[in-house]
């Protein structure tokens, strides 16, 4: 069968050529994403706006990457994940180099919009094609560094703002911003199209070609057994609506997802799209500023790596669990520090964790529900998670506003992220080392 003959392909080139294909559009994603957290207090100045209007800024985009992640889920599971992959790339990349030619705040919401969504409808498509290639033995740890793209995204962003800004103007960082249009080309090219995805089209033929010539360039022993009842085999059919993601079967894995993407992401963007502006705050000029938030990028990296590893020892619920407490633990700490060490230290170890965490997410979503709404599921959990972004940034804005220390606004994620690292311990099952057509 040919799910049997994909699982047991030894990891090889291929596996790692997805996983860098993939990988440099996430990277492309987080740069695009990055780049207006550090545009952000440059603008504020040069525009003159108000924390709010900071805070909508941020929180437009969200709203675009909650539409983009429902719609592009739900035409992956119809089109094909590859076609998905490339129209939201090239949407956020055309998006991202209009944001350069803004006049006003209204103009820039409008481009933010798209570049959001452009991004949100990538992200949850791009984890399930590779979730759907890698074999089990392996699944967990290569979504996660997948994931680990993001930082090496946020490094440039951080990177392009400490160099390019300060000399060229926040436009420049933008129109950078652009150059992930050209990639489009070499994913039509080199990445296939997932075998889970055809074998459950009913397009076997075409499943079967990329299988043998997988088991050709691995040097695979090719099984013999026959692919009639592929479709079958796969997993069950379901319809892709809300109300599957509601049925009995998948009740308690949608409350779960739903409740950690929301949390994770209101958390996330409530942190992240304003550290810059945050640090800058505290009397920083933009050049130290953007050299503490780069240290605190950097710490990124490990966080990844070590989850990686994590998912394959303890398993993803587990590992998800410990890293959003850990994460609200530091957020705290952060939210009281003082001196530039305590800033930069809190500002890692939040980092180190809650990027980490997200890693984990990615894995563990397209491996709860089957091929038929893989897709569908992944891009409703990720949709309503952004809805936690579309609040977080806003809400940041207004509390800080209204006079309200940072200490405050740091113990409300802190809170957050505790009560979601129980509901995921209660609710969640446990994924690893297991087929995906078996969970």
């Amino acid at each position: 069968m040919l799910i049997k003959r994909l699982e047991a392909l030894p990891v090889g080139s291929f596996h790692y050529k997805l996983l860098i294909l993939t990988g440099l559009g996430w990277m492309f994603d987080a740069m695009d994403t990055g780049l207006i957290s550090f545009v952000l207090p440059v603008l504020a100045k040069e525009w003159s706006l108000t924390t709010s209007e900071m805070g909508l800024i941020g929180s437009v985009g969200l709203i675009g990457m909650a539409i983009g992640a429902v719609i592009a889920g739900t035409i992956a599971d119809k089109i094909g994940r590859k076609a998905v992959f490339s129209i939201t790339l090239l949407l956020y990349s055309i998006a991202t180099g209009l944001c350069a030619l803004a006049w006003n705040l209204e103009s820039l919401l409008v481009f933010r919009f798209f570049v959001g969504f452009g991004l949100g409808g990538e992200l949850p498509v791009a984890a399930t094609l590779v979730s759907e290639y890698a074999p089990t033995r392996v699944r967990g740890r290569f979504i996660v560094l997948l994931e680990s793209f993001w930082g090496v995204g946020w490094i440039i962003a951080a990177s392009i703002a400490y160099w390019f800004i300060p000399l060229y103007g926040w436009q420049w960082a933008f129109i950078i911003g652009t150059v992930p249009a050209l990639y489009v080309f070499v994913i039509r090219i080199a990445m296939p199209e997932s075998v889970r995805y055809l074998i459950a089209s009913g397009r076997l033929g075409e499943a079967e070609e990329i299988v043998e010539k997988l088991e050709h360039d691995l040097k695979a022993v090719p099984f013999k057994e026959s692919d009639t009842q592929e479709t079958a085999a796969i997993s069950d059919t379901f319809a892709p609506s809300v109300a599957t993601l509601w049925s009995e079967r998948f009740l308690k894995r949608t409350i779960m997802l739903w409740i950690a993407w929301f949390g994770i992401v209101f958390t996330y963007y409530g942190i992240f799209t304003w550290l810059p502006s945050l640090v800058y705050k505290q009397g920083f000029t933009f050049i130290k500023t953007f050299e503490y938030v780069f240290i605190m990028t950097l710490a990124q990296l490990p966080g990844y790596f070590t989850a990686a590893w994590l998912v394959e020892i303890i398993g993803r619920k587990y590992t998800l669990s410990l890293f959003l407490l850990l994460t609200g633990f530091a957020g705290w700490f952060f939210g009281q520090a003082a001196t530039v060490t305590e800033i930069v230290f809190w500002g890692c170890t939040m980092s180190f964790f809650n990027l980490g965490a997200w890693g984990v997410i990615y894995t563990y979503t397209p491996e709860l529900y089957p091929t038929s709404i893989r897709a569908f599921g992944s891009g409703w959990a990720a949709g309503v998670g952004r809805m936690g972004g579309m609040l977080a940034p806003a809400a940041v804005g207004y509390i800080l506003q209204d006079g309200t220390t940072l200490e405050v606004v740091f113990s409300m994620f802190a809170a957050v992220l505790v009560f979601v690292s129980a509901v995921i311990l209660f609710l969640g099952i446990e994924t690893k080392q297991k087929n995906l057509e078996d969970i």
